[in-house]
């Protein structure tokens, strides 16, 4: 499979603005190769919300671990992205080894589809490792970090 993305970003942001302009809720979007899945957002301040799946060579949606599964300690990828360790580059990073970390600390930014999501450490502990180098396209569910 090639890692390039199924639909370019103004594919996508074509899709989100019609699905917004509709009497829609949710859009999902079911290929061989991928899964997407826009949805109009309960938050506040967000308008929508989306979610990409890579197909596995079956042609169904691949399960991403879950951080239990993978290692109780791990802080994983809420999402698929571009993760980053500083909100721009040149500042210093949200969480560094040594830190700690409470359920609300965010710890770094996963960029999808032009938007930036924060990543909350989600339970309090100290940081040991950063698992992930900064700018790296990480999937849902992949460690990010783990707590000692």
């Amino acid at each position: 499979m090639d890692n390039d993305l199924p639909l370019s970003h103004e594919d996508v942001a074509e899709i989100a603005a019609i699905l917004e302009k509709s009497g829609y809720r949710e859009l999902d979007l079911s290929t061989r190769r991928f899964h997407l899945r826009i949805a109009k957002s309960d938050v506040a301040g967000e308008s929508l919300t989306q979610e990409w799946q890579w197909a596995g060579a079956a042609g169904e949606v691949a399960v991403q671990p879950t951080s239990a599964a993978v290692d109780p300690n791990a802080i994983c990828s809420p999402l698929p992205g571009t993760f980053y360790h500083a909100p721009q580059p040149g500042a210093p990073a949200f969480a560094a080894p040594g830190d700690t970390v409470g359920p609300e600390t965010v710890i770094g930014i996963v960029e999808t589809m032009k938007l930036m999501n924060p990543v909350h450490a989600g339970r309090s502990g100290t940081i040991a490792e950063i698992v992930v180098p900064d700018g790296t396209l990480v999937a849902k569910g992949q460690p990010l970090f783990r707590l000692a």
